[in-house]
């Protein structure tokens, strides 16, 4: 049987604006390509940071210029228009690249709903900014519509929202009829539109689910071989940045969860990429994430290079 792989996209492979975007998918594909070339089955994810801050910040601005136009777009909203642009772009780039190649493969791209829970207690602590630095007239006319605000670093306030876990991938049954046809599926962009459940109602809330977490529950679904996260470093080290620093190659799930005891990673950097892999990798005996660089995909599933988590 073939192996199934879930790429978990970093920021990285698709850039910060519209023109950037069109460049790095081109790249971003190539490294794809490679894994479909090697006949793995691929599903892909992928972050959507700047292009969600820029929908929501464009409909703001629509809106108050045209009084036809509602002042405020659900964030659930916009991330539903982002997964849909990035998976335009991606999967036009990634059929072009197949086709260079000669390999003909149907990719589609689903519009993902993803559940979370209502009492998630994230929803107290709002943490995630989205958008851009605020003047005065914007943080005023912020906090009138009810909308939480941070200063960050000094450097002036932010909106922050949510990043509840998620629970469960509405459209995963979709998901799965699609890969078992063959297609590559792009799936749960910027970690999915966040819902909860009202009776048989899906409603959208105001929060940011994390893509590595929303990929670990999506590998775990598709019964996935590799869960491959894709960020800005080659290996995933401990004592970062100091004179110490031990770049890893292969380490269990109870080392990563020792060295996540210990404090080596990040929030909101490492500290999220190495829970979901450990998520992933607990969960069955024969579970492999790798955390690479994009266009180290193909050496880190061969086992070349990348950090290795294995149960």
């Amino acid at each position: 049987m073939k192996k199934r792989v879930v790429i978990a996209l970093g920021g990285n492979a698709l850039g910060n604006n519209l023109p950037e975007q069109m460049v790095a998918v081109q790249n971003t594909s190539k490294a794809i390509a490679d894994l479909i070339e090697e006949g793995y089955d691929v599903v892909i994810s992928h972050g959507n940071g700047p292009q969600v801050g820029m929908i929501n910040e464009a409909m703001d601005v629509y809106g108050r210029s045209n009084p036809m136009h509602p002042t405020f777009t659900p964030l659930s909203v916009c991330v539903a228009m982002s997964q849909a642009y990035i998976g335009y772009d991606l999967q036009n780039a990634l059929k072009e690249e197949l086709l260079d190649r000669g390999i003909e493969k149907s990719i589609t791209t689903v519009i993902t709903q993803v559940r979370v829970d209502e009492d998630d207690p994230k929803f107290l602590n709002p943490t995630k900014p989205i958008g851009h630095f605020m003047n005065e007239e914007e943080l005023k006319r912020a906090k009138e519509k009810g909308f939480q605000v941070i200063e960050d670093s000094g450097r002036g306030y932010r909106r922050v929202v949510a990043s509840p876990l998620p629970r469960e991938i509405i459209e995963i049954k979709t998901i799965k009829n699609l890969l078992n046809s063959g297609e590559v599926v792009i799936t749960c962009g910027g970690g999915g539109i966040p819902v909860i459940r009202e009776g048989h109602h899906l409603k959208g809330v105001s929060a940011v689910i994390d893509k590595d977490f929303a990929c670990s529950v999506l590998a775990q679904e598709v019964d996935a071989d590799f869960l491959i996260i894709l960020t800005a470093v080659e290996k995933v080290a401990i004592n970062f940045g100091k004179p110490d620093v031990k770049w890893l190659d292969s380490i269990t799930t109870d080392e990563a969860k020792e060295y996540m005891n210990q404090g080596h990673f990040a929030p909101g950097s490492m500290l999220p990429k190495v829970q979901a892999a450990v998520d992933f990798a607990s969960s069955g005996d024969n579970r492999t994430a790798l955390i690479t660089l994009l266009e180290k995909a193909k050496d880190g599933i061969n086992g070349k290079t990348g950090t290795v988590i294995k149960k």
